[in-house]
């Protein structure tokens, strides 16, 4: 009597509602859990394809990247101790064929804070005949720093490439031709200026090009030249460091990148100063702008591939551009100073005649 009560109980069960809505739940969780692990085994086929495809010969190792960034940094260390400024804008160019903007710049910028304090302590003699003309320029890059900032974490670091690259080649290149118009350091000129520049450094944190083109139209003379070149780097630095770190873009990876830094530094930047008495200062920094030339060249040309502005023959075409255009200005260059050091030969003859 039992026995037939649970079955009439069962069968009751098997056709309610109830029992209805369960078949239906499990049904559903089976074609649930029967789609994700089918998803789950074409993600891994297909990364697994991926790698085997374009993985490890197309990327350059960690290894790579730290020998080639060591390397680079040291040089641009080098120069910057020979000449006072350059180390972003050697560095910069190469080590954002490995890193982004957004990794590299807080390492760059806590190297720069140290270097141009040094330089400044270096060249102390000179603030006094500087400032003046250096105070607008100050007040300017305030405002856009902000502005870069916001620029570098909302914009995707491919185009912050393509920007980095595309408005330093011709700065370098005008440097490089010793374009010289007479400007004079006001108000209204200098604080524009400074924005602009604050805009350019927090994005980029290359400023050496356009500073070193003002500095030489005003006519500075070497001490003041660098002391004036040393205060606005000090102050547009420490901006951007303490706006980085507001915005929290000190993060793992540019403290790795800020390790690899420091060796280089320390021993790039006092070889630099004591080598530089023993070679021709203004040489050997037009060499150094044509390899900064050649290397954002290259940067550019590759910014165009990754970001498919251009097909990969073609790209390296800018490349190709300003390789030709800087050979013809660094022909110029040793051709005027040859001239120049034939004058000066003939008329150190006819005094001593």
């Amino acid at each position: 009597m039992h026995h037939r009560r649970l079955e009439r109980t069962n069968f009751q069960f098997y056709k309610s509602p109830a029992h209805n809505v369960l078949r239906k739940l499990k049904q559903r969780v089976s074609y649930e859990l029967a789609a994700y692990l089918g998803a789950a085994s074409f993600a891994s086929g297909a990364a697994a394809l991926r790698q085997a495809a374009i993985g490890s010969p197309n990327m350059p190792s960690l290894d790579t990247a730290v020998i080639v960034l060591a390397g680079i940094v040291f040089l641009a260390a080098f120069v910057n101790g020979a000449l006072g400024y350059g180390f972003s804008s050697l560095t910069v160019p190469v080590a954002l064929v490995f890193y982004t903007n957004r990794i590299l710049n807080p390492a760059v910028v806590v190297i720069e804070v140290v270097i141009n304090v040094y330089v400044l302590l270096m060249n102390l003699n000179g603030v006094a005949a500087v400032w003046r003309r250096v105070l607008p320029i100050l007040i300017g890059l305030l405002p856009g720093i902000g502005i870069g900032a916001l620029v570098l974490i909302s914009v995707q670091p491919g185009w912050i490439k393509f920007g980095t690259y595309t408005v330093i080649l011709p700065l370098i290149l005008l440097q490089a031709a010793g374009w010289r118009r007479p400007i004079q350091s006001t108000w209204l000129s200098g604080a524009p200026f400074g924005t602009a520049l604050g805009v350019l450094y927090s994005v980029t944190t290359i400023s050496g090009p356009p500073l070193a083109i003002l500095f030489n139209n005003q006519g500075l003379v070497k001490n003041e030249f660098r002391a004036g070149l040393a205060l606005v780097r000090v102050a547009e630095s420490s901006v951007t460091a303490i706006v980085y770190y507001q915005l929290g873009l000190f993060i793992a990876e540019s403290a790795n990148v800020l390790l690899t830094f420091i060796p280089s530094v320390v021993v790039g930047i006092p070889l630099g100063t004591y080598l530089i008495r023993r070679l021709d200062a203004e040489t050997f920094r037009r060499i150094c702008m044509s390899f900064d030339a050649w290397v954002v060249g290259f940067g550019l040309s590759r910014v165009l591939i990754e970001l498919k502005l251009l097909g990969a023959p073609w790209a390296y075409s800018v490349m190709a551009i300003t390789i030709a255009i800087d050979s013809y200005l660094l022909y110029v260059f040793f051709t005027s100073r040859r001239a120049a050091s034939d004058r000066s030969g003939t008329l150190s003859s006819f005094r001593s005649a």
